[in-house]
Parts: C-alpha cells; sequence; structure tokens
C-alpha cells in the first residue's frame, strides 16, 4: 500500500473515531478528556473488513457505555424512587426523611392530617402481668394482634394520612436483651402491611437504645429504625422528631447531647426563615404529664432540663410535641405550647385502651382526638374533623 493510500485510509477511521468522542461526550455517557489517541506508537496497517474497532480505541476497561443505556434522566428518576420507597423502617437517614421532599413540601397546602401511635412495645404485656418487666417479655403475642389491628385501622381510613409516627418503645427488650432481635423482626413482620402510600415514621424510646443510651445503642437503633434524630417538611409544616432521652440521661454520651442541641438549633432556624405554618416535635419522654412545674419522675423530664426545652420551644413559635411513654392520655400547656401524651398501642398502665390519636392540621389549628383501635377500625373519623379536611381543599 502506498503511503498515500495509507494516509487516506488513515484519516477516515480518525474521522469516525473523532465523531465517535464527540457523540459520547454530547450524550453525557464520558466526560471530557477520558478519551486518549496514543498517536506517538508506531501507526498499524490498516484492520481487516470484518474486525469491529475497539471503541475509539480505548482500553477495554475505559471503553464507555453503548448510548442505548445512557439515560441519566430516567436513572435520576429511579435512584429517587429507590431513595422515597426503599427500606421502608429506614427512610430517616442524614437527619432527613426521604419520604418528603424539602423542596417540594415548604409551601402550604391546605389541610391534611396524620396518625399517631405510641408504645407498641412488643413483650410488655405478659412481663408487666408477671410482675417482672426485666426478664419476663418472652411472649407478644397479644402486642402483634394489638399492632396488626392498628395497622390494618390506618390503612382503611379514607383520604389516607399523610404519614404514620409511633412516638417509640417499639419493642420491650432492652439492649442487650436476648429477646430484642425476635421482637423487633415481629414487628417489622407486621409494620411492613401498612399501606405503602403512607410513610412510616419512628421516634426512639428509652427500650430502644437504654434508659442511659450509649453511642454503641444510638447506632444500632439506627441500623434498625433510621437515624434517632431528624426534620422533614409537609405541606408548609415542619416537623422535629427528637431523641428525648438524650435529655433525660446523656451521661454516656454527653457529645451526642450536645450534637443534637446544635442541630435543633439550625433547625429551628430554618423554620423561622421559611415562614413554617406550625412547627410541631415528637419525642418519646414527655416534657411534663399534665403541669409545666410539676415533679420530676420516671415519665418526664427533670425540671431544669425541661424549662430550658420549653422556653426554646415557645420562642421558636413551636405549637405542639406529641409523645408517648407514660401508658396512659395526658397533656397540658405552656405559653401556647400544647403537649399531647399519647396511650399506648401496647400495654396499658391506666384506664385508656388500646389506640391511635388522628392529628388534623388546618391553616390555624392542630386538632387531635383519640381513638380506641376497635372505634378507629369499625367506624374510623368522626365526621368534624373529616370537614376540617374538606374545608378547605
Amino acid at each position: 500500500m502506498t503511503l498515500a493510500l495509507l494516509t487516506l485510509h488513515l484519516r477516515k477511521h480518525l474521522k469516525k473515531i473523532l465523531q465517535r468522542v464527540t457523540d459520547f461526550r454530547s450524550s453525557g455517557c464520558v466526560h471530557a478528556g477520558s478519551v486518549l489517541l496514543h498517536l506517538s506508537s508506531p501507526l498499524p496497517g490498516p484492520p481487516p473488513a470484518a474486525a469491529p474497532l475497539r471503541r475509539a480505541g480505548l482500553p477495554r476497561a475505559q471503553a464507555p457505555p453503548r448510548r442505548r443505556r445512557c439515560r441519566p434522566r430516567r436513572l435520576a428518576a429511579a435512584a429517587h424512587g429507590m431513595a422515597a420507597t426503599g427500606d421502608a423502617f429506614r427512610r430517616a437517614q442524614g437527619r432527613a426523611l426521604s419520604a418528603f421532599r424539602h423542596d417540594d413540601e415548604y409551601e402550604w397546602k391546605g389541610p391534611f392530617y396524620f396518625i399517631q401511635g405510641a408504645d407498641p412495645q412488643f413483650g410488655l404485656i405478659k412481663s408487666w402481668a408477671v410482675g417482672d418487666t426485666n426478664n419476663g417479655d418472652d411472649e407478644w403475642k397479644e402486642e402483634i394482634k394489638l399492632t396488626e389491628q392498628a395497622v390494618q385501622a390506618v390503612n382503611k381510613l379514607n383520604p389516607k394520612p399523610k404519614f404514620f409516627v409511633l412516638c417509640g418503645d417499639l419493642i420491650h427488650g432492652m439492649p442487650g436483651s436476648q429477646w430484642r432481635k425476635d421482637q423487633e423482626r415481629d414487628l417489622k413482620n407486621v409494620l411492613k402491611n401498612t399501606d405503602q402510600n403512607i410513610p412510616l415514621v419512628f421516634v426512639s424510646g428509652n427500650h430502644d437504645i437504654g434508659n442511659a443510651p450509649t453511642r454503641e445503642t444510638i447506632d444500632n437503633y439506627c441500623k434498625s429504625w433510621g437515624d434517632d434524630y431528624f426534620s422533614f417538611w409537609v405541606g408548609g409544616v415542619f416537623f422535629l422528631v427528637l431523641n428525648s432521652q438524650l435529655y433525660f440521661d446523656s451521661s454516656k454520651c454527653p457529645e451526642l447531647k450536645q450534637a443534637q442541641d446544635v442541630w435543633l438549633n439550625e433547625q429551628l432556624a430554618v423554620a423561622e426563615k421559611h415562614k413554617c405554618k406550625h412547627i410541631i416535635v415528637f419525642q418519646h419522654i414527655p416534657l411534663f404529664l399534665r403541669e409545666p412545674d410539676e415533679d420530676h419522675d420516671y415519665f418526664n423530664l427533670e425540671k431544669s432540663v425541661r424549662q430550658e426545652i420549653m422556653e426554646k420551644f415557645h420562642k421558636a413559635g413551636i405549637k405542639a410535641v406529641f409523645s408517648g411513654h407514660y401508658h396512659r392520655n395526658a397533656g397540658g400547656s405552656y405559653r401556647g405550647l400544647e403537649m399531647v401524651v399519647t396511650s399506648a398501642i401496647g400495654c396499658q398502665l391506666g384506664e385508656d385502651t388500646h389506640g391511635l390519636r388522628v392529628v388534623v392540621v388546618t391553616d390555624e389549628k392542630i386538632v387531635h382526638r383519640y381513638y380506641s383501635l376497635d372505634e378507629l377500625s369499625s367506624q374510623g373519623m368522626e365526621k368534624e374533623l373529616l370537614d376540617m379536611l374538606a374545608k378547605q381543599i
């Protein structure tokens, strides 16, 4: 082959190669500079007609993907879908809840409602009955039935709630308990039947992370249920989920309490910036049960800690704090801040019945009703609450 013919042949193939590189760059499949043409090596003769070119002369490991597989928009949408609908028990990651996109939820969109439950606490009913709350939690058939009834009641509601929040003590077995993994497994087997369009929101309780939590017990909780504190927006309303055990006893992890305090201050600044319609808090341990200045005991926070938090919440304009822990219904108010204590799905320690709380959020107020599981299952929400939802839609 003459030098002229060889030069012409190489020019034709180089033109094709450069056109392929240009196509791949414009498709978004490869970055500029990712293709190297090694022209310093001796030039080969023309390849046999039947031999395919190795895509733009790249080593096999560097070859860009075929164009028909490059669908960045579709892949991005799929990735978002996985984040939103992946592990239903670990949607709280990075101090946010993947079930709701912040930029879609900053604006008020009209009234809505959510369901609050507390203390399914698999294992407590039997251990309470036998008087051994430390080692008597080797049976939880009753809690399974009650939680199944709760899930069925929530699934039947129409319109659907925005989410279903469980305010702590998901299981009874403390960290290190021999029954803990079994209780957790059985609870998840029940909760996985919740309507997929109703996101689950989890709050850590003392039985979930220990009365005096450590970094290890909190990390283990997060591996199963997602972050121990986080925030999310729904329709212009800002929700904060807090780890109240850090306010009860942080002696074994003071740095984690400090981190939550810093984060909380940042979140309250965010809420002020976006002029949210309401701010609502979820935590396991109530600030107080009935009176803001009541004495401290196992079921509320220590008075000085309580006072500091109440004042911070008041200044931030927080409307309500929803909690569990007490296994009875209770509540009170402090300077416009309502403390709502919800009884248990599981073991009752007072005169209330196993139940759930329906919480309606309107432009002007937050209204809530506690329903027994039987009542909510058979009758649903009362007309007054349904009318509130319909009024501004």
